[in-house]
């Protein structure tokens, strides 16, 4: 007769079940929760140009997108902490359906205010989007946690490719629909995001986090599922280094669309289309293999790539600004590099972090990466007019610097 398995045995076995079908239910919702966050990145710029008459004021609205997500982090982590995680990504849904719609209502009255207003709303969604990959590590162990991180990453690069590519085709749609110039796109968001807010409530049960805070708190889990030893240091490293690098690929990228107008202006659509979905998949495409490189070699060997690939996209804007071919390369490689660092560095931050800490801290990491990089759209946007896309890319480059001189002080901590 076979022994039976031991309490230990079936309850490792039962978290990672819940594993699975967690991973699996955050990647389908990333899928859909995408395509709105892909429009916006493409469609915001132009937008905010075409409604203000600057193209100084065109960062505001990558810049509000990173806005409404900093002030909705904190909250929502703490809303996730006593609610759990589905509570909080559906919450994050509702946000973005109102963003959007304030943004169709803003193209058609012609109001940028109210256009920044629907852009934050919108940003305030994608936090719980951001949330989706802490809710991965959950109740992963420690040596899938990078891998399970990556694949819920790696799912966004269906809808945020597809965002960008729906501009010309959603322009049509838009157009039978009555919509306003530009906005056409969005009735896809609109639907994905209502579906992304069915799959949430009814298919993320059990709730990771809660799960996971039971065990803490009983001890019924294995220590590869646990933290049990707290490491400030190192955290604070990582919310740095995702931070630092978050704000090189949203300053750089929220100019790359008024850039390319200038380049290729008789073609904008598709080639800012064709140029940020290269981009987008650059960010997400390639995260299950920042994932096990990050499980393998270690998370800051991996951060350190990430900068590496952000140094070449960077070094490759300031030398050929003016030629498209090189702009849309140095796109693609500025997200392999957000995504080598943003992967490596939330499974830094979450493994160490005792789990009791984890949405506090998670939260402050999303709320400085998102605040940063507003801020550094709204400064892109003064610095690409005063010395243009390849000193923008320069000036960058020294957050970058900064990431990699101080990697040091995270491997002592």
């Amino acid at each position: 007769m076979m022994p039976a398995a031991s309490p230990v045995t079936g309850e490792a076995a039962e978290i990672a079940r819940v594993q699975r079908r967690t991973v699996r239910v955050l990647a389908a919702g990333q899928v859909l929760g995408g395509i709105a966050f892909g429009a916006t990145v493409s469609l915001g710029a132009l937008l905010a140009a075409d409604l203000s008459g600057q193209e100084a004021l065109s960062g505001l609205a990558t810049a509000s997108v990173t806005l409404g997500a900093s002030l909705c982090a904190i909250p929502l982590a703490r809303l996730a902490a006593r609610r759990g995680r589905r509570v909080a990504l559906t919450l994050g849904n509702l946000f973005a359906l109102v963003g959007i719609a304030v943004v169709i209502t803003a193209a058609s009255l012609r109001l940028f205010p109210l256009l920044i207003v629907g852009v934050i709303l919108i940003g305030a969604g994608n936090a719980g989007n951001l949330q989706s990959r802490f809710a991965a590590t959950d109740l992963a162990d420690t040596g899938r946690r990078g891998r399970d991180l990556g694949t819920v990453v790696w799912a966004t690069t269906v809808g945020a490719v597809a965002g960008p590519l729906l501009l010309t085709p959603g322009e049509a749609v838009g157009e039978l629909l009555g919509m306003p110039p530009l906005t056409g796109s969005y009735a896809f968001s609109i639907v994905a995001q209502i579906a992304a807010f069915v799959l949430y409530l009814t298919a993320l049960r059990p709730d990771p986090l809660l799960t996971a805070q039971r065990l803490a708190q009983s001890g019924e889990a294995r220590r590869e599922h646990i933290v049990e030893t707290d490491r400030p240091v190192a955290a604070r490293y990582a919310i740095f280094a995702v931070a630092g690098s978050h704000v090189v690929m949203a300053s750089v990228m929220a100019m790359t669309p008024i850039h390319l107008a200038h380049l290729a202006p008789d073609h904008v659509t598709l080639v800012v289309g064709t140029t940020i979905a290269l981009h987008v998949f650059g960010m997400y495409g390639l995260s299950p293999v920042f994932g096990v490189l990050a499980d393998r070699v270690g998370r800051i060997a991996t951060i350190m790539l990430g900068q590496a690939l952000l140094a070449a996209s960077l070094v490759l804007a300031a030398v050929a600004p003016d030629a498209q071919v090189a702009v849309v390369v140095a796109l693609f490689l500025l997200g392999a590099g957000w995504s080598a660092a943003t992967v490596a560095g939330a499974a830094l931050l979450t493994e160490s972090t005792l789990t009791a800490l984890r949405p506090r801290r998670q939260g402050i990491s999303d709320t400085v990466m998102t605040f940063s990089a507003a801020v550094g759209a709204v400064l892109a946007g003064l610095v690409l007019a005063w010395i243009g896309y390849g000193g923008l890319a320069l000036v960058a480059l020294v957050i970058v610097v900064a990431v990699t001189v101080l990697a040091p002080y995270a491997r002592r901590g």
